[in-house]
């Protein structure tokens, strides 16, 4: 069942296409990543989404209706990279006070402040001022914020910034209860390997438009190159077959590029009458390989076709 579901949205400013008739939609209950470099047209996706901006063009569906913005944000909480906090402002003042902006009541949102500053480790945070905490201080507090008032869907744009390995590996774990008990994520982030880590599915956006959308495993199998790893007992003298070619070796480890029209078996034959094979592995790219790949083509195309016109 989709939650949320976008359709060719297009958003304008001036001449420029920031959002370019991109549709994908996010599944209930799932950890959605949305990635892409500086300027591709994120966080417009991210502010119609939330409703915010609204699309020059196309439709948003919110739980199979309609997005209606004005009611639909008290089932959305969004935590925004640039920090939204009032900084004079007492830290359990303000989560109570932003907790009814979201539609609970005082004594519904009391109790969920509790259970969250317990839960992440705030209880004695009620009465300092945002502008005393630090970086990954104030990244704590407004995620706390943002899934209080238990949102239907959760957008989180670069939650982990500033935040050391404990408390990164905190959230973390927290995102990954909401998910379980039936909260949908969206991820927004420059860090791959957290992508790679958290999420089920991924949409790809450069330049405003959309350029990859699937499942993580999908993808990385998508892009594979049918290269192996192999580790042996002992290396051959010489290594010579139309099977593969051997791109990297260390020590007994080799990397092999297995040729077209070829198997893995033929590589495991060809190895099996001269050494014993200890270990042998496909490799697959990572998403940042993936991402690198895609963004530097999709660049070298768009110079490629301004120089043509």
């Amino acid at each position: 069942m989709h939650l949320l579901e976008l359709k060719n949205l297009q958003k304008f400013y001036a001449t420029q296409k920031a959002v370019d008739d991109i549709s994908f939609s996010v599944e209930q209950g799932s950890i959605f990543g949305l990635l892409g470099p500086n300027g591709a047209g994120k966080t417009t996706l991210l502010r119609m989404i939330t409703g915010i901006f609204y699309p020059d063009r196309g439709d948003i569906l919110f739980n199979n209706k309609k997005f209606d913005p004005l009611n639909d944000i008290l089932y959305i909480g969004y935590m925004p990279e640039e920090r939204g906090l009032y900084k004079k402002m007492k830290i359990g003042e303000q989560a109570l006070y932003l907790a009814q902006l979201k539609g609970l009541s005082r004594s519904d949102a009391m109790t969920k402040i509790k259970y969250w500053f317990q839960r992440m480790g705030m209880e004695s945070w009620w009465n300092k001022k945002v502008e005393d905490l630090s970086k990954g201080m104030s990244q704590k507090l407004q995620f706390v914020i943002t899934v209080l008032h238990e949102p239907k869907l959760i957008i989180l744009d670069e939650p982990f910034s500033g935040l050391d390995p404990v408390n990164a590996n905190l959230i973390k774990d927290e995102i990954f209860n909401l998910a379980r008990n039936g909260s949908t994520i969206i991820f927004s982030t420059h860090r791959m390997e957290q992508v790679e880590e958290i999420c089920d599915h991924i949409v790809l956006v450069n330049q405003g438009k959309k350029i990859l959308d699937g499942t993580v495993q999908n993808i990385k199998q998508e892009f594979k190159e049918n290269t192996f790893n192999i580790k042996l007992s002992q290396i051959p003298a010489e290594i010579n077959s139309p099977a593969f070619e051997v791109i990297r070796q260390d020590s007994n480890n080799l990397t092999v590029k297995i040729h077209a029209g070829h198997r893995s078996n033929d590589v495991l034959q060809y190895f099996l009458q001269q050494s014993t094979i200890e270990g042998f592995n496909e490799i697959l790219p990572s998403l940042n390989e993936i991402f690198i790949h895609l963004v530097e083509g999709t660049r070298a195309t768009r110079q490629f076709q301004a120089v043509e016109a």
